[in-house]
């Protein structure tokens, strides 16, 4: 059964999921300000994170900035009223992992959730073999650890697994709908920018190659390489 826990200050819209990701099989736990959503966060082991961006007390921002400062990488869905799409790339780029504007449907915000819960799974039995040392980076699949220039990075679940997918085909491009589907698993739609976030934030985190030659390239109209020299 996952472990669910929602942030957020709308006790009835609340009340309305829990009832609901309760009838599809979750253990939910609620918090309704920041400060108990992170400190529930920290002190347990929960499968997904549900976080309204706008909270009493202490922003989602600051719930997430706290979370990705943790060793834990519990997948975050992030949740907001405000319309404006920037909000959504600032989330990105604190480290939430999925995205979705309120009022949402149900059935898609379930989707997501899932979506998630499967990428964390798959990720957590990889193969504990899995070894991926090219040039300076190093990634180790059981551990979920990366190294770069034998510094670790703390990378989240969907930056992981992009990386993961680049990796196994390092080299060669892999086209931003197949991608898309591996990592985040659904199509992209036509102006959803979330995995270009991803990309851009696990570029920062890795840098350019010791050459200075652009690590992960963007393929113009195809999608991505990690670079081979």
């Amino acid at each position: 059964m996952p472990y669910l826990l929602l942030v957020d200050d709308d006790t009835e819209f609340c009340s309305l999921l829990e009832r609901y990701f309760r009838t599809e099989g979750f253990d939910v736990v609620l918090a309704h300000d920041g400060e108990k959503g992170a400190e529930l966060a920290l002190a347990n082991d929960f499968d997904l994170i549900i976080l309204d961006i706008m909270l009493p007390g202490q922003s989602g921002l600051e719930v997430l900035r706290k979370l990705r400062s943790a060793p834990k990488r519990t997948p975050v869905l992030m949740l907001t009223a405000l319309a404006d799409d920037s909000d959504s790339l600032v989330g990105f780029e604190h480290g939430a992992d999925d995205y979705l504007g309120k009022p949402c449907n149900l059935k898609v915000l379930l989707a997501r959730a899932r979506a998630l819960l499967r990428r964390s799974e798959s990720a957590s039995q990889s193969d504990k073999r899995g070894l991926f040392k090219i040039g300076d980076l190093t990634m180790e699949v059981g551990s979920r650890s990366v190294k770069c220039n034998d510094t670790a990075l703390s990378l989240t679940v969907i930056e992981f697994s992009i990386l993961e997918v680049l990796l196994r085909s390092a080299g060669q491009v892999v086209p931003k709908s197949e991608l898309s589907i591996k990592v985040l698993h659904r199509a992209l739609g036509r102006f959803d920018r979330s995995l270009d976030t991803h990309i851009s934030n696990l570029r920062q985190k890795t840098g350019p190659l010791p050459d200075g030659e652009e690590r992960i390239k963007t393929i113009r109209g195809v999608g991505y390489q990690y670079t081979v020299n």
